[in-house]
C-alpha cells in the first residue's frame, strides 16, 4: 500500500512538471523564431512556473513526510500484528497439546476405573504414566501411606515397561522432602539443587538420580502417596511435565483411594472383625484352587481343623467378653505358628479354627498340630485378674490320602477332630 502510495505521487509530479515545462518549450521556440519580443513575457512564464514548482515541492516533501509516517505505523501494525499472530500460533499448539493430553487422560482415566484392587491400580497407573511421558530413560515409582508405620512404602515401580525392584523402599531424601512439605518437587539436577545435601546422597548409596519430578497425591488434604519420575540424565524434566504430573496425580490420588476402600470392603467381607482371620466362604474358595493346583501337580496338601475345648465354660464363667480375648489369643497364636507363604488360616466358625497348608504331607501337618497344641496349653492366660489355662483339640485329613475332594477332606478331618474330642480332648487325631 506504501509502495503503490510512493508510486502515485511520483506519477503526479512527472505529469505536473511536464504540464508545465512543454507549454514554456514551446513559447520559447515561438519567441526565438517568430517574435523576440515575447521573450519578457517568457521570463515571466518561467517565474510563474519555478514559483509553482517550489510550492508543489513543498507540498510533495509534507506528502512524502505523512507517507513516511504512515509508513512506519503500517510496519508498526504489521510487526504487532504478525506478534499476536505468532501468539495465537502459540496458543493453538499449547491448545492442541492440552486436547492431547486431556484425550491421553481420559485413557488413563478408563484403564483405572476398570482396576478395582488396589494392587491392579497401582500397576496401571504406573504403566499408564510410563506411556504419557513416553521417556525410555525414566523410571516411574509409586509410594503409598503405611498406615501402620505412618512412612512411605513402595506401591509399584516401572522402567521402560517392566516392572523393577528398587533397594529404597520407604523413599529417599527427595521422596521425605515431598512428605514434609506436601509439595511438588522439581529438580534439573540433583547435584545442583540447593535443598539437597550431596555428600547426603552419596553417603545413602541411592540411585544415581539427576533429575526428577514428585507430586503428593492428596485427597481432601490428606495424603495417600506419592508419584515420581526419575531419570539418571540432567534436566530430563520441565515445568510442563511437572504440571502434567500434577494434573495425573489429582486423578491418581482419587483411584488409589477408592482401591484402598474397596480392598477394605472386600476385605472385611472375607475376613472376621474379632480375629482378622479368612472366613469360611473364602477358605472354601481357596481350597478348591488348591486342590485343582495339587492335583495337577500331584502334589499332597494337608487340612487342620481345631476346637477349643470347654470354651462354653469360659463364657459363663468370665463372660462372653473373656471369651472374645481367648479367641483373640488363639487367632494371634495360629498366624505365629502357621506363618509359611501359602498357609491359609481361616475361623471355622464359633470356636472352630482351620488351616490350610498346601504342599504339606499328612504326617508334616500332624507334627505341626501337635506344637501347637501343646503350646497352647503351656500358656497362661489371664482373665479377670484370674489366670486359666486352656487346651485345643485337631483333627488332620490329607489330600490325595484321605480324600479327593474339598468336602470329603473336610469331612475326614472333622471326624478326626470329632476322635480327638472324644479321646479325652487336648490332643491331634488323624483320620482313619
Amino acid at each position: 500500500m506504501i509502495l503503490k502510495l510512493k508510486q502515485q505521487l511520483s506519477r503526479y509530479f512527472f505529469f505536473f512538471v511536464a504540464s508545465l515545462l512543454i507549454p514554456l518549450v514551446g513559447f520559447f521556440i515561438y519567441a526565438a523564431r517568430v517574435q523576440v519580443d515575447f521573450f519578457p513575457f517568457l521570463s515571466v512564464a518561467l517565474f510563474v512556473d519555478v514559483v509553482v514548482l517550489g510550492v508543489f515541492y513543498r507540498r510533495l516533501k509534507k506528502k512524502k513526510a505523512v507517507v513516511k509516517i504512515q509508513r512506519e505505523e503500517f510496519f508498526e501494525k504489521s510487526n504487532l500484528l504478525r506478534a499476536d499472530l505468532e501468539r495465537e500460533g502459540a496458543t493453538i499448539v499449547a491448545f492442541r497439546e492440552k486436547i492431547v493430553s486431556y484425550s491421553q487422560l481420559k485413557g488413563l482415566l478408563e484403564a483405572l476405573s476398570m482396576s478395582l484392587s488396589l494392587e491392579d491400580t497401582a500397576a496401571v497407573l504406573c504403566k499408564k504414566v510410563e506411556e504419557l511421558f513416553d521417556r525410555k530413560d525414566s523410571t516411574v515409582i509409586l509410594y503409598l501411606i503405611d498406615p501402620a508405620a505412618g512412612g512411605l512404602a513402595i506401591a509399584y515401580a516401572v522402567h521402560r515397561h517392566r516392572c523393577v525392584t528398587i533397594k529404597m523402599k520407604q523413599g529417599d531424601i527427595f521422596d521425605r522432602w515431598v512428605l514434609k512439605t506436601l509439595k511438588s518437587l522439581h529438580c534439573e539436577d540433583t547435584h545442583n539443587d540447593f535443598r539437597f545435601d550431596v555428600d547426603l546422597l552419596n553417603e545413602e548409596g541411592l540411585r544415581p538420580v539427576r533429575s526428577l519430578v514428585s507430586v503428593p497425591l492428596l485427597t481432601d488434604n490428606k495424603l495417600v502417596g506419592i508419584i515420581r519420575l526419575d531419570s539418571l540424565l540432567t534436566h530430563r524434566f520441565d515445568v510442563e511435565d511437572l504440571r502434567f504430573l500434577k494434573t495425573i496425580g489429582d486423578v491418581a490420588a482419587v483411584a488409589i483411594e477408592n482401591a484402598q476402600l474397596f480392598d477394605r470392603v472386600e476385605d472385611l467381607a472375607i475376613r472376621d472383625g474379632l480375629t482378622g482371620l479368612f472366613l469360611r466362604r473364602h477358605l472354601l474358595e481357596r481350597m478348591a484352587e488348591e486342590l485343582t493346583r495339587h492335583l495337577r501337580l500331584d502334589r499332597q496338601m494337608a487340612f487342620i481343623i481345631m476346637d477349643l475345648d470347654h470354651f462354653k465354660e469360659y463364657n459363663d464363667r468370665f463372660g462372653h467378653s473373656s471369651g472374645d480375648i481367648v479367641l483373640k489369643i488363639v487367632s494371634e497364636t495360629l498366624k505365629g505358628h502357621f506363618s509359611d507363604p501359602g498357609n491359609l488360616i481361616c475361623r471355622y466358625g464359633g470356636e472352630e479354627f482351620c488351616v490350610l497348608l498346601p504342599e504339606c504331607s499328612r504326617k508334616e501337618a500332624a507334627d505341626r498340630a501337635n506344637e501347637f497344641v501343646r503350646f497352647i496349653a503351656a500358656q497362661d492366660i489371664v482373665l479377670r485378674r484370674d489366670s486359666t489355662r486352656i487346651t485345643v483339640s485337631a483333627g488332620v485329613a490329607a489330600f490325595p490320602q484321605d480324600a479327593r475332594t474339598r468336602e470329603e477332606l473336610i469331612q475326614k478331618a472333622d471326624a478326626a477332630l470329632y476322635e480327638a474330642k472324644k479321646r479325652g480332648r487336648n490332643r491331634v487325631c488323624l483320620s482313619s
